[in-house]
């Protein structure tokens, strides 16, 4: 990767931005207060000169230690726009999501893609840059690798799943309801670039923390966070811990594997030191926790089961006293 050239593609998107932003932001960053969007954001004012605007969408089942990192990140020195969803908006498209895509948080996520590009297009701010391209970075759809800037239509397609039109349409929520989730037109965007900040440089996860820690006040977690070895990311939302254990029981890796590889690929584990730790925490779920989701989602914990077993991957899972077992063994 010649990281040098890309660069140089960087400080030229930067200067264009600075000549065609019309409202003094010059671009915009999607942030949680996590350690990612703050690094992306710290980068962008401290070592590059911009002035961004952060956009931050409240999660579906906020947690405090998100709230207070969230804050120690605005008192670093950055304007935050924050939005709170109408919670009923939110759970019934989260719910939905999940019946249709086996998505948790899918309203959600649809509102940290829709949300951020609304504001970039009435504000006149011309780039908006994410964090890194899962894509690329975690394994999929290789269509962006080479490419800086993206399309809305490819956040429905590859970020979305495809799902998009048919979870609005299936949520039973009327147009104006579905304001936060609507995308801007074509014609709105024209003058907006969306782009990921690991596209010009190597993404590094414990970088980033260190980071956003050292600069942003980022503060870890007490413990380890639910089905992984890890403290330091995702610790905005409790409902997070779902997506993880449906994504064991969809492919058969969770939390702690993918955290486990992105360790292995920095050169701060061995592979064996990363089974142990796998074989530990990967697809664990706190006691509880199941009950806790069906609550929030307003559904029997029979109800929440069920869609949960809809979406397991009986290839890799048997059903064993009532819990999924798998069939497959680490070495």
């Amino acid at each position: 990767m010649d990281w040098s050239k890309r660069s140089g593609e960087l400080r030229s998107l930067l200067e264009k931005a600075k000549a065609e932003t019309t409202s003094g932001y010059d671009c915009l960053v999607p942030v949680s207060g996590g350690k990612d969007g703050s690094y992306v954001a710290f980068k962008l004012k401290h070592e590059f000169g911009m002035n961004p605007l952060c956009v931050t969408i409240t999660p579906p089942t906020p947690t405090s230690l998100g709230r207070k990192n969230l804050e120690a990140f605005m008192a670093s020195g950055f304007d935050v726009l924050s939005f709170d969803i109408d919670p009923e908006k939110l759970r019934s498209l989260n719910l939905t999501g999940l019946e249709e895509m086996g998505f948790p948080y899918y309203g959600w996520l649809v509102a940290i893609q829709s949300l951020p590009l609304r504001v970039a297009s009435s504000f006149g701010i011309p780039l908006v840059f994410y964090g890194e391209d899962g894509e690329v970075e975690y394994g999929g759809n290789a269509e962006s690798k080479n490419r800086a800037i993206y399309t809305a239509e490819y956040m429905k397609q590859i970020y979305l799943e495809g799902g998009y039109s048919k979870v609005m349409e299936q949520s039973g929520l009327s147009e104006a309801e579905l304001t936060p989730f609507s995308f801007p037109d074509d014609d709105q965007l024209e003058s907006v670039s969306i782009t990921h900040w690991s596209y010009f440089e190597n993404w590094d996860p414990y970088r980033n923390y260190l980071v956003a820690k050292e600069k942003c006040g980022l503060t870890d977690a007490e413990d380890t966070n639910e089905g992984t070895f890890t403290n330091f990311a995702q610790n905005d939302q409790e409902i997070y811990a779902l997506h993880t254990y449906l994504m064991y029981l969809k492919f058969g890796f969770g939390r702690a594997n993918q955290d486990a590889c992105i360790e292995i690929r920095r050169g701060a584990l061995t592979r064996e030191q990363a089974l142990n730790l796998v074989r530990i925490y990967d697809g664990k779920l706190a006691d509880g926790a199941l009950q806790k989701f069906a609550d929030y989602y307003r559904v029997s914990l029979d109800e929440l089961s069920r869609i949960i077993d809809r979406w397991v991957n009986t290839d890799l899972f048997d059903r064993v006293d009532g819990t999924w077992v798998p069939k497959f063994v680490l070495d």
